[in-house]
């Protein structure tokens, strides 16, 4: 631990220069302004950046990232008490309560609860990275193919099991990601591969133009479609009022210490932010003593959602860092700009990227900092923007997200696959399938698809070599009950179900007798 400590003091000498600091209020702005608009989003605030951070080096790269997402995630809370429009999928649950008390006159108290509430989930998930990094690192040193295979494999059943969609569609969303994945040049065996003679194809497709189109073309779609109709409460801060909510937080400490802990653990494993939040908001409408007010302005249905969503934003940053695999969509899209930047996520990353990995953990500490005081100062700003006409808006998101998939690779053919992704990403929005483990699938598809071959090469191709030791097996018998827990799961309640429709059935016969 003080190994850490150690680290982490070296990581404040990397990020506290003029130039981070600044990079970092720009991104916390960017962010929040990504936040707000409806048809963008944190995954694809940073995917339309990414292309833009090819020339900075790294450490400054993943400070400029890592603040937009704080800042999104910000900014989505603010439409969400203002407007009643979450900016992020993340915030729902914050509209429950939050915008109920705008309404009321308790804008300041409601946005004042959610950025304290936020901040603290945020440093609750740094804190359990900084603590807990080098040691899972240090863990996964022991690693050889099959234990990467079994990690990557557990990663895709925590989605089926933990995603919080339907587990069939869960699948058919990692199936498409593994498919689109593979679209390109066999890295083993040099055969094309899914390219239909079409030598575009060759090079693959870019994940960044695929997250492009689903988040940004495909969610812009639906705003179109639902008409979006900006009218809610004044953005107007009073500090004397946001000092009393302050000054009252210290009466919510349970709602934010069990907040927190959903977060974090929704984060380490991919349930992502939104799933956290629902979660966190469920579990605080049950147990509250004021349940019964909860949907009418609860400020305990303001922290605990926006509690759980930072912590699980920031902790899904620690399996990212240590084991190479993403907690959450923005991630996974984090991932892909490590390996764009020629960086190899994963254990060894803390040993040979030392400045970058305990200068982005660093950063995280100041951006989220920064990230409250800019929000609170810039409420009425953004939510004046708000009454700036969709016609005006839409069009200039197209525009950026068809430059941010042409600045990819310079290739025409892109912007045509941006245009049928933002069509693909429509249509699973709408049929409710996830967007995450498509991402994830083919994030890291590639990186399982080789650990498996090598396993199966040294092996003589036995599937043995999965429970050749203790570790390989935990992991892989794990990701199997994983994968068929939400099946048992579905069949043991359809079970209950029929017993109890039995037993009534029973019993009137009786009394017919």
């Amino acid at each position: 631990m003080l190994a850490n400590i150690d680290s982490l003091m070296h990581g404040f000498t990397v990020a506290l220069t003029g130039y981070h600091i600044m990079l970092m209020v720009g991104g916390v702005l960017l962010g929040i302004l990504v936040g707000v608009l409806p048809g963008l989003g944190a995954p694809n605030g940073v995917t339309l950046l990414l292309p833009l951070t090819f020339s900075m080096d790294p450490v400054s790269a993943i400070i400029l990232l890592t603040s937009l997402y704080w800042g999104a995630l910000f900014g989505g809370s603010t439409t969400s008490i203002l407007f009643n429009i979450p900016g992020e999928p993340s915030s729902v649950a914050t509209t429950f309560d939050g915008y109920p008390m705008a309404r009321q006159g308790r804008a300041t108290e409601a946005l004042t609860y959610a950025f304290l509430s936020a901040g603290f989930g945020a440093l609750v998930g740094i804190i359990v990275i900084t603590l807990l990094s080098s040691a899972v690192a240090s863990f996964a040193l022991r690693f050889g193919p099959p234990e990467y295979f079994a990690v990557y494999a557990l990663a895709f059943a925590s989605f089926v099991a933990f995603g919080g969609g339907a587990p069939v569609k869960t699948i058919i969303a990692l199936g498409l990601g593994f498919g689109f994945g593979m679209v390109g040049t066999d890295t083993v065996s040099g055969s094309m591969r899914l390219t239909f003679e079409l030598d575009q194809l060759i090079r693959g497709i870019s994940f960044l133009v695929v997250v492009i189109g689903l988040f940004g073309l495909g969610e812009l779609l639906l705003t179109i479609e639902e008409g979006p109709e900006f009218k809610g409460a004044s953005g107007r801060i009073d500090p004397r009022e946001m000092f009393r909510a302050a000054a009252r937080m210290p009466r919510y400490w349970f709602a934010m210490l069990r907040g927190s802990a959903v977060g974090v653990w929704m984060g380490i494993t991919p349930g992502g932010p939104t799933a956290a939040s629902f979660m966190s908001y469920g579990i605080a409408r049950r147990t509250s003593r004021n349940r019964d007010n909860f949907g009418k302005g609860e400020p305990e249905g303001v922290i605990a959602p926006e509690t759980a969503d930072h912590s699980a934003g920031t902790a899904a940053m620690l399996p990212m860092l240590s084991l190479g695999i993403p907690g959450s969509a923005t991630a996974a899209v984090m991932l892909g700009g490590l390996m764009i930047w020629g960086l190899n996520p994963g254990p060894m990353l803390f040993l040979e990227q030392r400045d970058f990995v305990w200068g982005m953990i660093a950063s995280m500490y100041l951006g989220n900092v920064i990230g409250v005081v800019l929000v609170l100062a810039t409420v009425p700003l953004f939510a004046a923007m708000l009454s700036v006409s969709f016609s005006i808006i839409g069009p200039i998101i197209v525009t950026v997200c068809m430059v941010g998939a042409y600045t990819v690779a310079g290739a025409p053919f892109d912007l045509w696959l941006a245009l049928a992704f933002g069509a693909v990403g429509y249509l699973m929005k709408k049929l409710d399938y996830p967007l995450a483990p498509l991402i994830l699938a083919m994030v890291i598809g590639d990186k399982a698809e080789d650990a498996f071959r090598q396993s199966m090469l040294s092996s003589s191709g036995s599937l043995g070599i999965l429970w050749s030791n203790w570790l390989a097996g935990t992991l892989t018998t794990l990701a199997i009950l994983f994968l068929c827990w939400p099946f048992v799961a579905l069949l043991l309640g359809r079970r209950s179900a029929a017993e109890v429709a039995i037993t009534p059935a029973a019993g009137h016969e009786e009394n017919r007798a």
